[in-house]
């Protein structure tokens, strides 16, 4: 029991966030459908048909899109959500880190046409779910600009240069998510010193 302990201490110090609370999100709980590129991502299959995602490589992809954005200035950067689910952690997110969000419907044409008063100007995109963000996906494909989206087992990969793995669905998860993205995102570019500095928590990113 003592070695089983020190191995989740472990593993629990290369994730940015701690396996109990990545648990508790539902992050890794995925739909009953998958599709072909979603499979290499599923850890396995409950007795009740509903996939359970690796945590692993949830942690790592959203360590490398975490990243990935630090890369670029916040202005640069648009955070898409068509799902409601996910406008309070997006608002939150972009509210702390000075990102550019948008929540709700999107029109095709925000990222491609600036004749359009409300035109995004953008050099990296991210998503909060591939499907009812496509028009936002293609957008961005046609312009060459970057996209990263969150992915659920039931989603394709299409037009999309960096999937994270996730429940895209719930609120816990997306708060959970997109609070641990700011808080790198932020240490990242220098905002705050060290993680202690970030002082939010999951109820400013989740209503649940």
């Amino acid at each position: 029991m003592l070695m089983q302990n020190k191995e989740t201490k472990m593993a629990d110090q290369s994730l940015l966030v701690p396996t109990d609370e990545y648990l508790k999100s539902g992050i890794h709980i995925g739909t009953k459908f998958k599709t072909k590129y979603m499979e290499k991502f599923i850890y396995k299959t409950r007795p009740d048909g509903l996939t359970v995602l690796n945590i692993q490589q949830i942690d790592e992809r959203i360590r490398v899109a975490a990243d990935m954005l630090s890369k670029y200035a916040p202005e640069d950067i648009v955070v898409i959500s068509r799902r409601e689910n996910g406008w309070k952690a997006v608002k939150m997110f972009g509210k702390i880190t000075g990102i550019k969000t948008f929540a709700g419907r999107y029109t095709p044409g925000l990222m491609t046409n600036p004749q359009l008063k409300n035109f995004l100007e953008a050099k990296i995109v991210l998503v909060v779910d591939a499907w009812p963000d496509k028009n936002a996906v293609l957008d961005a494909y046609k312009v060459g600009i970057p996209v990263i989206a969150l992915c659920d087992t039931n989603n394709n990969a299409n037009y999309i240069d960096l999937v994270i793995p996730c429940n895209n669905k719930g609120k816990k998860s997306l708060g959970l998510l997109f609070m641990t993205i700011a808080q790198r995102y932020m240490m990242n570019k220098h905002m705050i010193r060290k993680p202690e500095d970030f002082k939010y928590k999951m109820d400013d990113f989740s209503d649940e």
